[in-house]
């Protein structure tokens, strides 16, 4: 019966509608229950509501089409600001776009064929001619509409005005399904992917030659069969085109470098997850992320490690910049994120890393971190740990660099400094004296009171911070050697790119930190991953990749590691590359050790070091890292007082099963000879300690 049917919704009823968001990096019509509005002017169209985040995601699935792939172009758009409308319409909106595909809505099929009178064919849409695309034009009608809703801004209405690519007799126009459009390009996508654009220009960036890059194309495409896609049809004209750009482009948009920056967000605003200009009470902030940096952020984060290297430039950059770092298999460092702030990073970070999380997470619901790395203990440690639900890390890679590129300089004695350097270690992990660094301090200080250069430096630099560095050491698990390595490594990269001579004169604009780090920089990273990969370019790999240490500790055999359980205060390392020579590593385990070979006397962590910490903690051979150590002592601690709450109670329990099970293997290596004894007052807390727990026996 006629009553029983069921209605249209009109269009006052779309925020009755579900919100869809599919699980698909991109989707497309195919991936979305569509409903048809009643009435007014969208009568008989198909809606939907997604989120506005994925407007992007829709527009590409929808240029992936299989039958008719297609280039959706922004036909027109209108933007209100908040607050314009007193009583908004249920599909008012904050933003208004139409997208159109790229082969209509003119047709040129006649014209361009030489059949009929081209001067006497006006455009469809009346805006007259489009220079430069008379050959796309084939009449198609295919077009949708998004609306950001004025009463709901996260939500998009999608009005998908035609989804057929017909032209007007409703027959198809492009696409595999037009027999006239089968052996020519209206077979495919009218414009190359962003993809392989992204991929040419970061050739062209690197500087490979123009006939290299079309001749690698030709041999792609002959290798999977031949062309079946826009992209496989790249000419030479399509590279020639790019590399004009590059050449043309400059980051001096405005000699106004803060004009020039504000011209810049607004040419790539999906770059730009934030942005605060500098006034007299805000700093300045901004925020990138390419494409590309968001694939590496899912792929290499999810279950694993984001690392901030932070502070870079404070001397000579005009404003400091924070690089946010994931880790691919090889242990390799790569940045997907910038921050450039001209306050310290850890005092704002509340403003715009929850648009970041939220940028991934709207790309991947299911995607979730394991750890956090922090370089500075005064990072907002609290906001990061809500924001990712993951736990956070210190890193003391910055420290400890700091530390031993300073004694090299103004320390002469190599045994006077590694001797220093052990002692610096125990002044930040406080093993030695309970809850507070003062008196290790003060010893240190009185033992090295002849070393006049370095102490002023220290009480200079670090003195004042060095109770916070020990409270967050305490407060915090401290990453191992593998990661310190990886951001090293980057770090180094970043320095001798960035600060090449010829830019000196650069180094004073942001805009020119951001156009360098956003091409060129960011190019290489592309190229070293893409030529991973593919094994293609390997000869111009970026040489700093190849010195990965952490890598090539891990291709050092066991056996070429020598430890004199007699005497663990060292440890040999047999040279890879001259069998007769043997590098001394002292204090071997410790995240302060050191290395006589060439590489650690210039102040970097070297393959050998890393690979001595790695045998000594999976064998249990010498006593385990200080962090390690100190992070024992202080789950220890907190089972003093057993909690009230039956579930933080059982929690705290499996830890401590867990716990007993390491100390217990401790144990077994103190009575051994084999671990160095923790101090008086800590032996006896872990006594008292095990006591609380009887029934883990």
């Amino acid at each position: 019966m006629k009553g029983h049917e069921a209605k249209m919704p009109r269009m006052e009823d779309i925020l009755s509608l579900p919100v869809q968001d599919p699980p698909c990096a991109e989707f497309s019509a195919a991936h979305i229950n569509w409903v048809k509005v009643e009435g007014g002017r969208q009568g008989g169209d198909d809606i939907a509501l997604i989120p506005f985040a994925r407007v992007d995601d829709f527009v590409k699935g929808e240029s992936s089409n299989a039958e008719c792939p297609a280039s959706f172009r922004i036909e027109s758009r209108r933007k209100r600001p908040e607050g314009s409308i007193s009583k908004p319409r249920v599909d008012g909106y904050l933003e208004y776009t139409l997208y159109w595909c790229s082969y209509g809505p003119e047709d040129y099929r006649d014209s361009e064929s030489g059949m009929g009178d081209g001067s006497n064919i006006k455009p469809a849409s009346g805006k007259g001619s489009r220079p430069g695309r008379r050959h796309m034009m084939r009449g198609c009608l295919c077009h949708f509409t998004v609306k950001r809703l004025y009463t709901r801004p996260l939500l998009a209405l999608i009005i998908y005005n035609q989804r057929k690519h017909v032209d007007k007799s409703g027959t198809p126009c492009h696409g595999i399904l037009d027999r006239d459009a089968v052996g020519t390009r209206a077979m495919y996508a009218p414009r190359i992917s962003e993809e392989l654009r992204q991929k040419v220009m970061s050739m062209l960036y690197v500087g490979i030659p123009l006939d290299t890059v079309i001749q690698h194309h030709m041999e792609v495409v002959q290798g999977h069969g031949g062309p079946h896609n826009r992209d496989d049809f790249l000419t030479r004209n399509d590279v020639r085109n790019m590399e004009r750009l590059i050449r043309n482009s400059s980051h001096e948009l405005h000699a106004s470098d803060e004009c020039s920056i504000k011209m810049w967000v607004q040419r790539h605003q999906k770059y730009v997850f934030y942005f605060q200009e500098n006034s007299g009470s805000e700093p300045f902030i901004l925020g990138i992320q390419t494409d590309w940096q968001l694939q590496q952020m899912l792929r290499y984060g999810h279950n694993g490690s984001i690392a901030s290297h932070s502070t870079f430039g404070l001397k000579k950059l005009k404003y400091p910049l924070c690089t946010l770092l994931v880790f691919d298999s090889s242990h390799n460092a790569i940045p997907v994120a910038w921050i450039i702030t001209s306050s310290f990073v850890g005092q704002d970070i509340h403003k715009w890393i929850g648009l970041l999380a939220e940028r991934v997470h709207t790309k991947d619901p299911r995607w979730r971190l394991n750890a956090f790395l922090v370089d500075d203990p005064s990072f907002e440690i609290s906001i990061i740990r809500e924001v990712f639900q993951c736990r956070i890390q210190l890193c003391v890679w910055h420290i400890r660099r700091a530390w031993i590129r300073s004694l090299l300089k103004k320390c002469c004695n190599f045994d006077v400094q590694r001797e220093m350097f052990k002692h610096l270690g125990w002044i930040l992990y406080c093993t030695r004296n309970g809850p507070h660094s003062v008196d290790a301090v003060e010893e240190f200080m009185q033992v090295f009171v002849d070393q006049c250069d370095f102490m002023d430096y220290f009480k200079i630099r670090w003195l004042p911070t060095i109770e916070l560095w020990g409270t967050g050491v305490r407060s915090l698990p401290v990453a191992g050697p593998e990661p310190h390595a990886a951001i090293e490594s980057y770090h180094l990269r970043l320095k001798s790119k960035l600060y090449n001579e010829q830019h000196v004169n650069s180094w004073a604009r942001v805009d020119w930190l951001i156009h360098f780090l956003t091409t060129e920089f960011h190019s290489s990273y592309w190229l070293d991953q893409y030529s991973v990969e593919t094994r293609y370019f390997e000869n111009l790999r970026d040489k700093s990749f190849l010195t990965n240490v952490c890598f090539h500790a891990l291709h050092i055999a066991d056996v070429d590691v020598i430890l004199d359980e007699q005497n663990l205060e060292l440890a040999k390392v047999i040279s890879q590359t001259d069998r007769s020579l043997a590098y001394t590593v002292w204090n071997p385990g410790s995240e302060f050790s050191l290395c006589d070979c060439p590489w650690s006397r210039v102040g970097n962590l070297c393959k050998h070091v890393i690979k001595v910490a790695i045998l000594c903690k999976n064998r249990q051979i010498a006593r385990p890292l200080l962090a390690a150590q100190v992070y024992r002592q202080t789950l220890l601690s907190l089972l003093q007082n057993s909690p009230d709450d039956p579930l933080v109670l059982e929690h705290a329990i499996l830890h401590a099963t867990r716990l007993q099970q390491d100390i217990k293997g401790l144990e077994d290596l103190s009575n051994n000879g084999l671990l160095q004894p923790l101090p008086p007052e800590i032996n006896s807390q872990v006594a008292d300690n095990l006591l609380l727990f009887p029934r883990l026996h």
